[in-house]
């Protein structure tokens, strides 16, 4: 339940939080802690935002679990490393943003465990030259459940169902917000900083049509909530958006399950999440692995490598529609609901069913071979001894799938397609249903080193912040764990300069 507003004589405080995802969170607590007021306005019923839907790795130096391990790692080689994520967009990079992360994620991630999060790691992930990854257990829901209690328990005043929908300018200066429409509309009056932490932009279509390709436009979110406030209040006062262009996805993805499974249904207990970390250093692989795959099976995309050994895509009419080797991600939003199936043979998927060969990975934890989606993913496991009798599973005309399928190969001999193996031999699998997503929009705000938004001629703005996606400022967040270790260390250091800024008293440099 959302906290009633009685009137705007309850709604002034030192430091105004927008979004209650991990960075919000972060940035409220971090307030609070310096001894400011802070309320945190977030526009959903609940908290989370996409820290809640991620797979929760974190990638940080210096950790205990580094140490414990023997591993001797610096921020300054994970500075190093982090642009062979990048490839051909390195240069776009947001340099010193990037020494802001590197440099500080290590204490965050302390930060983090100090408030009892567990994690299991580190896990290796190239090009990192050494294993940094950690991943939180039981789920990423436990880095809500426990900010979000940490954060009431400090005094951090909690709005939910409250959508901010513009901000407050007097002077030049930003002093609040104004939240809802109509009878419902407030005003919130901030003493020292507004920070603006709503996540990204990937279900605003505005926002996408204008900065990305028109292809990647038209992509779904994963989290239909990403709606860029953040940014679109931050260019509303002459803030301007580094790298609306670039985005995690799209990428091909199963529908998640219309039921939640085992492992996102389990309570974010630091008992069971030790339990958890022990038992997948201790317990035997065969008795751990059926635990893992219900969530390497839930989360992840399928490997384009099945693409490359000749799986098939169609659209829910049984249409092959595009070359697979081609970013199909890009070819299936134009079908019939966004929707396709992935197409094995016989020859397929006796291939991915062992090492190297597999359809799913949580990087440094498990792979999920084809087996593994027949036990734990049966709402997008089909399987048929002929293409008629797995049409008529998928509710498809058979005649329209055998045909797409003899074009397909026909394709392949005349060589009018890249040379892959053919599709031929039954049994056949069909995986699906899938759907291209955006996982994230990287497009956010800029900013300087103390997460002040940039406006006219690259001054800050007054009493203005960013933070995680929203004040991503050009800096480039490739490869697991990089996201999350911005949203909380962004999060953290916006926080603590908008609650200086109430006292004009002189901020701490960043580290």
């Amino acid at each position: 339940m959302a906290d009633m507003i009685e009137s705007d004589s309850d709604n002034s405080f030192d430091v105004i939080v927008v979004g209650g995802g991990g960075t919000g969170l972060a940035a409220a607590i971090e307030a609070r802690q310096i001894g400011r007021t802070v309320v945190l306005l977030e526009k959903n019923p609940t908290l989370g935002g996409t820290t809640g839907l991620s797979v929760g790795s974190i990638t940080a130096t210096n950790t205990p679990q580094q140490l414990a391990a023997g591993i001797f790692d610096s921020p300054r080689d994970h500075f190093d490393d982090m642009p062979g994520f990048a490839g051909a967009l390195a240069s776009r990079d947001n340099v010193e943003l990037r020494r802001l992360l590197t440099d500080n994620v290590p204490e965050t991630f302390r930060w983090l465990q100090s408030l009892g999060l567990v994690f299991y790691g580190p896990s290796p992930e190239p090009p990192h030259r050494k294993p940094r990854m950690h991943t939180v257990l039981p789920n990423s829901r436990a880095y809500i459940h426990v900010l979000e209690k940490y954060a009431k328990k400090q005094g951090v005043v909690i709005h939910e169902s409250v959508r901010v929908m513009e901000l407050i300018r007097e002077d030049g200066r930003v002093v609040g917000v104004r939240t809802g429409i109509g009878a419902a509309r407030r005003e919130f009056r901030a003493r020292g900083g507004v920070v603006l932490a709503s996540g990204d932009f990937s279900a605003n279509g505005q926002l996408k049509t204008r900065f990305m390709a028109p292809e990647v436009a038209k992509v779904d979110p994963i989290n239909p909530t990403s709606e860029g406030d953040g940014q679109a209040m931050g260019l509303d006062v002459g803030g301007k958006v580094l790298n609306g262009d670039v985005s995690l996805g799209p990428e091909i993805r199963f529908l998640p399950p219309t039921k939640e499974t085992f492992v996102r249904k389990l309570p974010p207990n630091r008992g069971l999440a030790r339990f958890m970390a022990w038992s997948m250093d201790h317990m035997p692989a065969w008795l751990l692995r059926p635990f893992v795959m219900s969530f390497v099976t839930t989360w992840l995309a399928p490997s384009l490598r099945l693409f490359d050994e000749g799986a098939v895509l169609v659209n829910i009419n049984g249409q092959h529609f595009a070359d697979e080797v081609d970013a199909p991600a890009l070819a299936l939003p134009n079908q019939p609901e966004k929707i396709g199936y992935i197409l094995l043979d016989k020859t397929m998927a006796q291939k991915f069913s062992s090492w190297p060969y597999f359809i799913s990975t949580a990087p440094g934890i498990a792979y999920a071979y084809l087996a593994d989606y027949r036990r734990n993913r049966k709402d997008v496991y089909h399987a048929a001894r002929s293409l008629k009798r797995l049409a008529r599973k998928l509710d498809m005309d058979p005649t329209v799938l055998e045909e797409s399928i003899q074009k397909h190969n026909g394709a392949i001999d005349n060589g009018a397609t890249k040379a892959r193996p053919k599709f031929e031999t039954p049994p056949f699998v069909a995986l699906g249903p899938v759907k291209s997503s955006i996982i994230i929009a990287d497009g956010g705000l800029a900013v300087n080193r103390d997460l002040q938004v940039l406006g006219d001629n690259d001054l800050p703005v007054p009493g203005l912040y960013a933070a995680g996606s929203t004040g991503q400022g050009g800096l480039l967040l490739e490869g697991h764990g990089h996201h999350l270790g911005w949203a909380f260390t962004s999060g953290r250091i916006a926080g603590r300069h908008a609650a200086y800024e109430a006292t004009s008293a002189d901020l701490p440099k960043s580290a």
